[in-house]
């Protein structure tokens, strides 16, 4: 990890990743996605890393659960993470509930150079704190009345070692967990285009739509149906990153007040082909997409944006564009936490100044 003191701050690299393609042909796929991953791992040299998954172990979970140990155990012990001497992981495993599964998977790995690492406790007993809305690690015993300036917060314990949880999420106290309601899903499809309708001779069920053009003799530029996504020219989601196609990408409008995204410079991370001699290839499943994404508050943006020095460098792109990574390519975003920031009174508390 050869020259970190060159930039001040505290580098973190947050990685999102939809590995169940991992699962289901762990011996073609696994070794490709873990060698591009070690590959962004050693670019930013992180001191905190995080890598939430999702579909964890596949469609099959249980199936699935060799496969799941070995990958867990390689991240763990890998010569690239040797650096990272605390980690995390949460594993959903409660595959037989179909109510609370998720099939998520978070990392969380921290780096040796970094000391006194806390983690907040959903379920500790609360405690007296300095009085300051954004107190993340000033956290006070009660023995101390003349220190104790109001306020409170729940308790903060020490990160220590390597610890794996898996079982009954609901119970761990380190974490909080939520899936979507199982009624949420979309029962609507827009489109201002003309199109064919094909349907079923027996139940008028429609099958197929298919898009002509108007002139040209007719021809035809995109058939739909159940997993079909037949479109004539696929180089038009790669011109360019396809952000020519950016326009079309709504999936933020509705939040725009509350959640921040930099801006995309990256092809659409889905539906890539499973075949793994084809890196750049998509599948004519779906309509290629930029479903892999990294959100923030409106706060995080500003931490994360906070100009501290010319040296600052925030990236946001995709892992493994030219290598089957599966049917998603794993999207990640790189950047600096410089010293004192989001902390407003930082110089005054230096318990609360990122060192």
């Amino acid at each position: 990890m050869a020259g970190r003191a060159a930039a001040p701050g505290t580098a973190v690299l947050l990685v999102t990743a939809n590995v169940g393609s991992l699962f289901d042909d762990p011996e073609n796929l696994q070794k490709n996605w873990l060698r591009e991953f070690y590959q962004i791992v050693h670019a930013h040299k992180p001191h905190f890393l995080a890598l939430h998954c999702q579909e964890f172990g596949g469609k099959n979970y249980e199936a699935s659960m060799s496969h799941v140990d070995k990958f867990v155990k390689e991240l763990l012990s890998s010569d690239v993470m040797k650096e990272y001497n605390r980690a995390r992981v949460y594993l959903d495993e409660n595959y037989k509930s179909q109510e609370h599964f998720t099939a998520l998977g978070s990392f969380y790995f921290l780096h040796e150079s970094l000391k006194n690492i806390h983690q907040f406790d959903f379920k500790g007993q609360p405690e007296h704190v300095l009085h300051n809305p954004r107190t993340l690690s000033c956290s006070l015993s009660e023995k101390d009345p003349k220190t104790a300036l109001g306020g409170r917060a729940k308790k903060y314990k020490k990160v220590t070692g390597k610890e794996i949880y898996s079982d009954t999420l609901e119970s761990t106290p380190m974490l909080e967990k939520e899936k979507f309601p199982q009624e949420y899903f979309p029962e609507t499809l827009c489109t201002k285009a003309t199109m064919q309708t094909i349907r079923a001779a027996d139940t008028n069920e429609v099958v197929k739509l298919i898009f002509r053009e108007s002139d040209n003799d007719r021809k035809v530029m995109l058939q739909l149906e159940k997993k079909l996504f037949d479109y004539f020219n696929q180089e038009v989601f790669q011109d360019n990153n396809g952000t020519a196609l950016l326009e079309f990408d709504k999936e933020l409008s509705v939040f725009k007040d509350r959640l921040y995204e930099l801006d995309i410079s990256f092809p659409p991370s889905y539906p890539y082909s499973e075949d793994s001699s084809q890196g750049r290839q998509y599948m004519n499943t779906r309509c290629p997409a930029w479903c892999d994404r990294i959100l923030m508050s409106l706060s995080a943006k500003e931490l994360i944006l906070r100009s501290e020095s010319e040296e600052k460098v925030v990236t946001y792109d995709h892992i493994g564009p030219n290598v089957c990574m599966g049917d998603h390519k794993p999207v990640f975003l790189a950047f600096r936490i410089a010293p004192g920031a989001g902390k407003p009174h930082a110089p005054v508390h230096k318990c609360c100044v990122v060192q």
